[in-house]
């Protein structure tokens, strides 16, 4: 049985003359691409750019919201009712819908930024009303989630397209959670570690925790983040080390409801 997944990474970060990522390069590597809306970086400029090289790469496109926190990078807590989630998402997601259409191409998949995703990977309810904002707008867009966190849980509930992802470049607790930036070695910046950790969670079929844990999931796409220094390197180095295992490469198609998987 041919084995397949999908590589994602977050991008379009850069705001006015200030560049972050190396966009251009990533675009050949990955196979999807999860654009900042204007919110925790990016700008409409940037979310053009994006989506055209995104279009002429054939790569799938997706919007990538985050919490209204351009000088915290969307990484900072913060406090919202449901409702006022609900709309974020829905105002986001209507500006890469759209950009995207303007460059002559389709968003196809939604994923959470930063504390936004963070927050809601440990409550459903909130990661609820985050995707029922992105299904007000479009129905059958795919929900991207953190695998085995409360985002699969309300995914599940609401009945529609996603697809479950795991980390390339982050380190694992063993609620499928993922250890705080805060900590050593929560950040991993080895390509060939990488490389190595992700041939292993794809074959298993599981996140593997920092202590030796698996817990079985749902591997459909793999996140390279496109910020840090050795971005390009470890992307790369995946796409290399997956290859070699025979792993196909390719844009996900989304499942719908709940899924069993096997460690």
């Amino acid at each position: 049985m041919t084995r397949t997944v999908d590589l994602n990474a977050d991008m379009g970060e850069s705001f006015g003359p200030w560049v972050m990522g190396t966009d251009a390069e990533l675009l050949r590597v990955v196979t999807s691409a999860n654009v900042a809306c204007g919110f925790h970086a990016g700008d409409w400029d940037v979310m053009a750019t994006t989506m055209r090289e995104a279009v002429a790469s054939g790569t799938g496109i997706g919007a990538h919201p985050g919490f209204p926190d351009l000088q915290g990078f969307g990484r900072r807590r913060m406090d919202l009712p449901h409702g006022s989630l609900r709309n974020l998402v829905r105002y986001q997601l209507g500006a890469a819908r759209a950009m995207a259409a303007a460059e002559g191409g389709t968003v196809r998949h939604l994923k959470l930024h930063g504390m936004l995703a963070n927050m809601a990977s440990a409550d459903a309810a909130m990661a609820r009303a985050c995707y029922q904002g992105a299904l007000d707008v479009d129905p059958d867009i795919i929900v991207m989630v953190l695998a085995a966190t409360a985002q699969q849980d309300a995914v599940e509930a609401l009945g529609c397209n996603w697809a479950g992802e795991i980390f390339a470049d982050r380190a694992y607790n063993d609620d499928a959670t993922l250890v705080d930036r805060s900590q050593p070695g929560a950040v991993i910046h080895d390509p060939e570690l990488a490389g190595r950790r992700m041939v292993e969670m794809v074959a298993a079929g599981a996140i593997v925790t920092e202590s030796g844990k698996r817990i079985p999931a749902a591997v459909d796409t793999i996140c390279l983040h496109g910020d840090g220094k050795t971005a390009l390197d470890i992307a790369r180095s995946v796409k290399a080390a997956l290859e070699a295992d025979g792993v196909t490469l390719k844009p996900f198609a989304g499942r719908v409801g709940k899924v069993s998987v096997q460690g």
